[in-house]
């Protein structure tokens, strides 16, 4: 079981499962060649690949979309982050899946209205990840210019081994948690889906 190995055997057994994802590990190469600032491949594609490789399941099954992060505070129109997202389109329009790119400098400009809840600005692409309503959804991953990965993951990987969808309450509210969690029990019935504090 990967969530009990120490923390550098499991760094090396998520990358070993992620790259079993094709459509991730060609996002990832595509997304470096754009060169933007602070990116990250991160939220459900990662975690949802495990969780795919963990329960004999294909390594794409269950995943709607494959999020891009990336922070430029030097820029918050949205005409800018939409020249992004059109570069992008390009180049990942021949790939068969979803590809969302978002600038988290720009997230306090339309959080609120979205959620509910007021957001404060970011103020890197990992305050932007370490903001997600599970900590199971709190990872990023990147290719370094040495082709190395870059992992983000503040609350580690055992539970996203262990399938262990647990709440995350620093600002996404408790309806979007619920909501998420039952959406990923029902496609992944295995997963134990801790409940929200009161």
């Amino acid at each position: 079981m990967l969530g009990r190995l120490p923390l550098s055997e499991q760094l090396n057994g998520f990358r070993s499962v992620l790259s079993k994802n094709e459509i991730l590990t060609d996002v990832m190469t595509r997304a470096a060649t754009l060169e933007l600032p602070g990116w990250y491949v991160t939220a459900g594609c990662l975690f949802q690949t495990v969780w795919n490789v963990a329960t004999g399941r294909p390594p794409t099954n269950g995943i709607k979309d494959y999020d891009i992060f990336y922070f430029d505070d030097s820029e918050l129109s949205g005409e800018s982050e939409d020249a992004v997202i059109k570069a992008g389109q390009k180049v990942f329009a021949d790939l068969p899946a979803e590809v969302e790119i978002r600038n988290e400098a720009r997230v306090h400009l339309w959080y609120e209205q979205k959620f509910g809840v007021p957001c404060p600005p970011h103020a890197s692409t990992e305050a932007a990840i370490d903001c997600f309503a599970a900590t199971t959804c709190c990872l990023g991953v990147r290719l370094e210019a040495d082709g190395g990965w870059r992992v983000y993951a503040p609350h580690g990987l055992s539970d996203v081994f262990n399938l262990v969808v647990r709440p995350n309450p620093v600002l996404a509210p408790r309806e979007v948690y619920e909501i998420k969690a039952a959406r990923w029990k029902n496609e992944w019935p295995e997963l134990t889906v801790l409940p929200w504090p009161n």
